[in-house]
């Protein structure tokens, strides 16, 4: 009899812990890196040429990798040559949105492949003195050819952007025109991105 009461004892700890393991979830799988090429997204402006430049900021969202019309669900924005993210104090530019959100920025150099984490950097949010993106030729992502009239992305400048709820994404600017022909009209942004969308995570 005690035999077999330890055996039946046995075969039932056997089978709790195989349940047991059945029932344990799998290891969560880290969600893909998005990276897309943005082709033409245009950033108006209104004045320019001595006159006050004015006009709403053209908004990009990182999390469904579109534009937005939204005042809240936005990481970055674009207006003429100027770029304003989500996050910090208004600059006292016309028409700046609103910021609510916790998003930073950086500028580094190297190729947008070399880039491969966020880690380590000194990020910067807009503020009452300037945009976290510093605008002006040569200052920041492009150069103004003055006998041209030309916009040109600097080489080896990546923008790193930390967006307004603490995620990382990468941003390379390929072209300031229309199709990405000079010829043709301005402030129509070609651009690579790559977005983490794991919270924790800044690689790329």
């Amino acid at each position: 009899m005690k035999k077999g009461i330890f055996l039946l004892t046995v075969l039932s700890i056997v089978f709790t812990s195989c349940n047991n393991d059945d029932d344990t979830p799998p290891a969560s799988n880290p969600d893909p890196l998005q990276s897309e090429q943005i082709i033409n997204f245009y950033a108006p402006q209104t004045g320019g040429q001595g006159q006050p430049v004015g006009g709403a900021f053209t908004k990009f969202d990182f999390t469904t990798g579109t534009q937005t019309t939204s005042d809240t669900d936005w990481d970055i924005a674009f207006r003429g040559t100027t770029i304003a993210i989500n996050g910090g104090e208004a600059t006292g530019t016309l028409d700046e949105p609103i910021r609510n959100g916790e998003a930073a920025a950086t500028i580094v150099s190297g190729t947008f492949a070399s880039v491969t984490s966020a880690d380590g950097l000194t990020f910067a949010q807009d503020g009452d003195t300037a945009f976290a993106i510093p605008t002006g030729s040569d200052n920041g992502w492009y150069n103004y050819n003055f006998m041209t009239n030309i916009v040109s992305p600097i080489p080896g400048k990546v923008l790193v952007v930390k967006t307004r709820n603490g995620k990382y994404a990468k941003i390379e600017i390929l072209s300031y025109y229309q199709n990405q022909d000079t010829a043709q009209d301005g402030r129509y942004y070609t651009f690579n991105y790559a977005y983490n969308p794991n919270a924790g995570d800044s690689s790329f």
